[in-house]
C-alpha cells in the first residue's frame, strides 16, 4: 500500500488538488491557464497537471485573481 503524500509535499497537482490548496475555484484555475504569464502548466497527452512551486510563486505575484 503505498502511503499517501500530501499536497504541500508534490511536484505536481491536479486541478482538484490545486483548487483545494490554494482556495480558489476550478474553473477559475483553468481559465488562468490561458494568462499570457502562465509557466505552472504541463501536459501529458489529454492530461494537465500544474508545477506546485510555480503556481504558488504566480499566484504570490498576483494582486487581483
Amino acid at each position: 500500500m503505498r502511503e499517501k503524500v500530501s499536497i504541500p509535499q508534490k511536484l505536481l497537482l491536479t486541478v482538484d488538488e490545486a483548487a483545494e490548496y490554494s482556495n480558489i475555484g476550478q474553473q477559475r484555475i483553468r481559465e488562468l491557464f490561458h494568462e499570457p504569464d502562465c509557466d505552472f502548466l504541463l501536459r501529458k497527452g489529454t492530461v494537465t497537471l500544474i508545477k506546485r512551486t510555480k503556481f504558488e510563486q504566480y499566484l504570490m505575484k498576483k494582486e487581483v485573481l
